[in-house]
């Protein structure tokens, strides 16, 4: 069994209501409409199941409308790709769900006990076989091909804060225990300014095909991550997959600054979520917004790409990718 690549069919998506309000302040209102948006761009596609605190049922449900199937779960956070489970699947369609341990990115906000128990919550709903591992891991921070090759960051994945006493071999033997991959590929850098996640690679770059990656290359030379996405770049231009293709790699250049709550805010236009059909892209509302969605289109040529404003999420620290989780057919 082995998590399959993201483009490949959905039972579902899932996400979560926006709760921790000493997170988002003064745009908490906004958050939750931008959850909403995805949920319904997302929902265009195919069915959406947002966990919602039993308080905020009703106030998800008319907010996502009648596409969105709105269930009540404890949670502390509105993060699913991250604490929610992480679906495998065999070749004969037996799927389960691995339950990797959850600290809520290195103990940075708390509580999290409910986010790190709503794999298993849901996995008992879904009627999904759980598979507890006790490495802790968030969903943003792999991307994998579906054919036994998966990328991650040094800087993420060897934080110490995440399993310290953990060598890199370790986790490397985890993740192809669980996930049934038979490669990884380690690049040096996250974002620089990335520091909820302490450098997801869904930040920096996603497997859009067997052997083909779109890789975040900043055009702009005072771009904080100028240098180290070109030295990312070189990791995966030196890099062969599991079954020994070279990658194709296409670069996005654009990216997107703006102000939310007074504070300077990247929006990455790589944390896209792939839908059965379809592709849902975080846009600033900025001229670059035109370029990147171009950039995705051509990566996805057989799936409609839909861009949504989502500048307070990005405030949050993520992006479309961040709010879901795919449950493979």
């Amino acid at each position: 069994m082995r998590m399959p690549a993201e483009w490949s069919a959905h039972e579902r998506c899932l996400m979560a209501w926006p709760t921790r309000e000493d997170l988002w302040g003064d745009v908490l209102a906004e958050a939750r409409a931008e959850y909403a948006a995805v949920a319904r761009a997302v929902a265009a596609f195919e069915p959406v199941t947002m966990v919602a605190l039993p308080d905020q049922v009703e106030q998800a449900r008319a907010a996502c409308g009648e596409g969105v199937e709105v269930i009540t779960l404890p949670i502390d956070d509105s993060w699913l790709r991250d604490s929610g489970p992480i679906i495998i699947r065999g070749d004969d369609g037996r799927r389960a769900g691995v339950d990797f341990r959850f600290n809520s990115w290195g103990e940075k906000h708390s509580p999290w006990d409910a986010d790190d128990r709503v794999t298993a919550a849901l996995l008992d709903r879904l009627g999904i076989e759980a598979v507890r591992s006790e490495m802790v891991l968030e969903g943003g921070s792999i991307t994998v091909d579906g054919e036994g090759t998966l990328i991650t960051t040094e800087q993420c994945l060897l934080h110490p804060n995440r399993n310290p006493g953990w060598t890199r071999e370790e986790i490397e033997r985890e993740l192809k225990t669980r996930l049934g991959v038979e490669k990884v590929i380690w690049l040096p850098y996250g974002g620089l300014e990335d520091r909820e996640t302490d450098g997801h690679v869904d930040g920096v770059c996603a497997f859009t095909a067997p052997g083909s990656v779109l890789v975040s290359v900043p055009s702009d030379p005072d771009h904080p991550d100028y240098a180290r996405m070109r030295a990312n770049l070189a990791v995966l231009e030196a890099s062969t997959d599991a079954r020994g293709r070279g990658l194709r790699i296409t670069q996005l250049p654009q990216s997107a600054f703006v102000p939310v709550d007074g504070v300077r805010t990247e929006v990455g236009y790589l944390n896209f979520y792939v839908a059965n059909g379809g592709v849902v892209v975080p846009v600033a509302g900025v001229p670059d917004d035109e370029g990147a969605l171009a950039v995705i289109a051509e990566a996805f040529p057989d799936r409609k790409v839909v861009g949504v404003r989502t500048p307070t999420i990005a405030f949050g620290g993520g992006g479309v990718h961040c709010i879901t989780q795919q449950v493979p057919a």
